[in-house]
């Protein structure tokens, strides 16, 4: 009711105003949310794009043959499209135990797909060990929760040292740069971040889309990791 439309107003700037967050996106939040969420449907659902609406841009920085991790799979079809489109060497994770095991099962005839259970915020890999990072509303879902600017913080820190030098984040939020830019840019991260807008799919094939109006496009933020060289070089003027 109310309370719904309230929370979208809100949801479409990307920002909350005051300390409170309303309960119907607090639930993004929670691993119990999504526990029972994709226990009650497990049919394939992706959030924002699918990936036909954001191939032309990723394939700008990310190869065929990198590493590549999905943080917050779900039951998005974007990793299968990927696969299909060549990208073969994919880790999946997300903290829903049931999600993970229903996209094992279904996707078991790609060996080179992983799935496991894991926290974004607390990432079991090693230090540089991807291409690229695509996170397709996991930072959204966890701005939704409880601790979120602690956790964002958290999370972010995990992808710089998972990124391998010149590793990318490829990011896809709902939430506009005035909001975003303050996490991703902070100056614990050794990273250069642009932004680029992509067109929210629509009803109509003839709908025409206002780039102006925040509403029409979601954001893609592309966070790209200094170079080994370049990384020391500045450590070293530093000191």
């Amino acid at each position: 009711g109310a309370e719904r439309r309230a929370a979208q107003r809100q949801q479409r700037g990307g920002r909350w105003r005051g300390a409170a967050r309303p309960a119907a996106m607090a639930q993004y939040g929670k691993t119990t949310y999504w526990d029972e969420r994709y226990t009650k449907d497990p049919e394939p659902f992706d959030w924002y794009q699918r990936y036909s609406g954001v191939k032309e841009k990723l394939r700008s920085y990310v190869k065929d043959g990198d590493h590549i991790l999905q943080l917050g799979c779900g039951n998005s079809r974007m990793t299968e499209d990927m696969y299909d489109d060549g990208f073969t060497s994919i880790a999946n994770i997300d903290i829903s135990k049931v999600v993970v095991e229903q996209m094992k099962e279904r996707h078991k005839d790609k060996p080179t797909l992983t799935w496991q259970v894991m926290n974004a915020c607390h990432l079991d890999f090693p230090d540089e060990t991807f291409d690229a990072i695509v996170d397709k509303g996991t930072m959204d879902s966890v701005l939704c929760g409880e601790g979120s600017t602690g956790n964002v913080g958290k999370m972010l820190s995990e992808c710089v040292r998972v990124l391998k030098p010149n590793g990318v984040l490829f990011m896809i939020s709902y939430g506009v740069p005035d909001n975003r830019l303050g996490y991703l840019e902070s100056e614990e991260f050794p990273w250069k971040v642009s932004v680029t807008t992509v067109a929210k799919p629509t009803v109509s094939a003839n709908a025409v889309s206002d780039s102006k109006d925040a509403n029409s496009c979601h954001y893609i933020y592309v966070a790209v990791k200094n170079g080994g060289a370049e990384a020391g070089g500045a450590a070293a003027e530093a000191k």
